[in-house]
């Protein structure tokens, strides 16, 4: 379980608060006008922003001193962090090894999670001879071989159509439910949202709302997110 106990984030020019609980195998959206926060918010979480004040806790435990490689979470971003002079196979190594020390136990690992998204046979071509759906798809098998209970995901999909980007998610979301595991979605586009999460964050005016059921949230648009939705005020 995910606690952010009275957590504030704070940069230059920037503000944000969450104070709020997500059970184990949620599906959590975070939607929000670009530079309100839900990026950072992700970067807190995995341990690349320090808290201002208040706490991030996992299971009760305080995730202050626990350095990003070590924290029950990983966070795929829109480049998807394939290093292009690698094999999408020593890519993928990097997830159990950060040596890229590949032992035959872990080829065989590799080969599965390959296999599980959908890229059998490729783990030998370099990231810039796969598409970009193909890219997708193997930064999300490196995820599956880090098997952390927490799956951030920040845009990791934009730069594909809506069709591939609806396939992904779906991937993402059969994963989740075989593994249990967590996952934040941040996206611009509400469809991708209401398609993937059970519940909702709206991050604005300096904070991150306490998750809402998705369906709930856009049937009933608070200001701030009819604003974002480019939605007039409903008259009364």
């Amino acid at each position: 379980m995910l606690t952010l106990d009275r957590l504030v984030l704070t940069q230059e020019g920037f503000h944000l608060s969450a104070d709020w609980t997500v059970p184990l195998g949620q599906k959590v959206g975070l939607i929000g006008a670009s530079g309100a926060g839900k990026s950072t918010l992700l970067l807190a979480l995995a341990g690349f922003v320090a808290p201002t004040s208040g706490r991030i806790l996992w299971d009760g435990k305080d995730l202050a001193q626990v350095a990003p490689g070590n924290r029950p979470a990983t966070i795929l971003f829109q480049d998807q962090n394939l290093f292009p002079h690698l094999t999408i196979a020593q890519n993928l190594c990097l997830g159990l090894s950060p040596r890229l020390q590949m032992t035959q136990e872990m080829a065989l690992k590799i080969d599965r999670a390959l296999a599980r998204v959908g890229l059998s046979g490729l783990g030998l071509r370099k990231p810039g001879q796969l598409s970009g759906g193909q890219q997708g798809r193997a930064a999300l098998a490196r995820a599956l071989l880090r098997a952390r209970p927490l799956l951030l995901l920040d845009e990791p999909f934009a730069a594909l159509g809506p069709a591939l980007r609806a396939e992904m998610l779906a991937l993402v979301a059969e994963v989740a439910a075989e593994t249990q595991a967590t996952v934040m979605l941040v996206s611009h586009d509400p469809q991708d949202i209401q398609g993937f999460a059970d519940r909702t964050v709206l991050v604005a005016q300096g904070a991150a709302n306490a998750p809402v059921e998705t369906a709930a949230l856009f049937a009933h648009p608070p200001a701030a997110l009819r604003a974002y939705l480019g939605e007039k005020s409903p008259k009364k």
